[in-house]
């Protein structure tokens, strides 16, 4: 089982703790497969809030990725077109059920020192 800690902005996380958003996009991929992310809502929350379980990966380009996530993406098209802008490949993590944490975490819990960039593989 593998696990990885990735940072999301919060608004990002209300979208996927709510069920509005159920894809993850990522602009590279992680090189083992992940059965589950460990969320890190970045500042102002600062706090690892839950994790949600990866049922599915779809990649292609950006216009594929696109129209087999736009139902449950959590982001509008423009949002998606900037953040893939003059990128060749798409990923988009399938999420599965979520488990919020009703009190969350610091990073020092799971042997952190910083907040990644995009993501870090959990022990």
């Amino acid at each position: 089982m593998c696990k990885v800690l990735m940072s999301i902005n919060p608004e990002h996380v209300d979208n996927i703790m709510s069920g509005k958003k159920v894809f993850e996009y990522r602009k590279v991929k992680c090189k083992r497969k992940i059965d589950s992310i460990v969320i890190y809502s970045t500042a102002p929350v600062m706090k690892i809030v839950g994790e949600v379980e990866v049922v599915g990966l779809i990649e292609g380009t950006p216009e594929v990725v696109w129209n087999q996530t736009c139902i449950g993406a959590g982001i509008n098209k423009n949002f998606f077109d900037l953040y893939y802008h003059k990128k060749k490949t798409a990923f988009a993590y399938c999420l599965g059920t979520v488990n919020y944490f009703k009190n969350p975490l610091s990073l020092s819990d799971y042997g952190l020192k910083n907040a990644p960039q995009s993501f870090v593989y959990l022990n």
